[in-house]
């Protein structure tokens, strides 16, 4: 079942190999399918003078600017009048999502920003992950350009009920966009776009990546490997501390994925467990010493609901049946009926 499903899900997945095993930029890569409906724009922009605690790299600024044209029958309002359309944009659902396990995380090994697949067991992790948030919309996915999360995300939503296919966005000439053209209202209707974006990387581990955790500590010693990987200020040798994972994550989701929720849009974001500990301490307002006992399992996704400018924490779902998941709001609870309705 893992095997027929990962084979589906990388057929419409290529990776987008922003990053070389040093965590550098290194190019972009074709994906297999382009939408780009209208209002919808993605900008990268390459700057030469903004680091990121990498020492003397410097990497490129990547801007989503997102307003797509996707409308989904089933989470649309039941009529136009004005109230419904308040009602809708002041309630979203925001799923947080850590990656399955990937080869490194099998053979214990610091990974930060290379670029490594998932395991058997990861894809599994990513398909049940995907089961959990089967009757919850998605309207909007984004992942780091990393392919464990990439992959995450795409395996999961094939559990998905709305059977929406993801496509990755990406930056294209005038000319590329005008022949990439899905001009099909079906097919725009049955997309979800996907952004991809550097800042949801994981935390670069600089010297530390490739290396054995347990080596490492017989290496620098026991307490040194933990305050590196434990505390929140203190980077390792040539990488990034949480601090400052933290300060390119949350700045990209209060630029880019915060202003979506409050426009009534469903996001997923499928990450790594630095990038979401991260964006988790900014929407439950934790303090630095709170975020460093924080742990996230690979695969099990997170439910938040945006409403009234709040974050609301619900926890993870258990399964698609579980009643309860969707008594958090009405939105939620009249999507699965629409769902159901139309599927039966």
């Amino acid at each position: 079942m893992a095997t027929a499903v990962f084979n589906q899900a990388i057929g419409t997945l290529q990776s987008n190999r922003l990053f070389n095993s040093s965590g550098a930029h290194h190019e972009f890569g074709n994906v297999p399918a382009r939408l780009t409906p209208k209002g919808f724009k993605v900008n990268i922009e390459l700057s030469t003078n903004r680091s990121y605690g990498f020492g003397k790299r410097n990497f490129g600024a990547i801007q989503a600017s997102a307003s797509p044209t996707l409308v989904d029958p089933v989470s649309s309002p039941s009529n136009n009048n004005t109230s419904d359309s308040k009602k809708k944009s002041s309630e979203a659902a925001l799923i947080l999502v850590r990656h399955g396990e990937s080869l490194w995380n099998e053979k214990n090994l610091f990974t930060g920003c290379v670029d490594v697949p998932l395991t058997k067991k990861g894809v599994e992790e990513a398909i049940e992950a995907g089961k959990r948030i089967s009757n919850i919309p998605v309207d909007m996915i984004y992942t780091s350009a990393l392919i464990r999360a990439q992959m995450t995300a795409m395996l999961a939503m094939t559990q998905h009920r709305r059977k929406k296919v993801p496509i990755i966005m990406h930056n294209e000439s005038e000319q590329a966009r005008s022949w990439s053209q899905i001009f099909s209202e079906d097919t725009m209707k049955q997309s979800i776009p996907v952004i991809t974006a550097w800042q949801l990387n994981e935390r670069m581990y600089g010297e530390l990546q490739g290396l054995n955790k347990q080596e490492t500590a017989y290496r620098y010693g026991k307490e040194q490997v933990h305050v590196w990987r434990r505390s929140y200020d203190i980077p390792p040798p040539n990488g990034e501390s949480l601090e400052m994972c933290a300060e390119r994550a949350v700045a990209y989701f209060r630029d880019q994925i915060e202003p979506q929720l409050q426009a009534g849009k469903n996001v997923m974001i499928a990450a790594h467990g630095n990038s979401l500990r991260s964006i988790i301490m900014y929407l439950d307002k934790l303090t630095s010493q709170e975020v460093i006992s924080l742990e996230l399992s690979t695969g099990i996704p997170m439910l938040y609901i945006f409403k009234e400018g709040k974050f609301i924490r619900r926890g993870s779902p258990v399964g698609p049946t579980e009643a309860g998941v969707y008594a958090y709001t009405r939105t939620l609870a009249q999507y699965r009926q629409k769902l159901d309705e139309m599927l039966h």
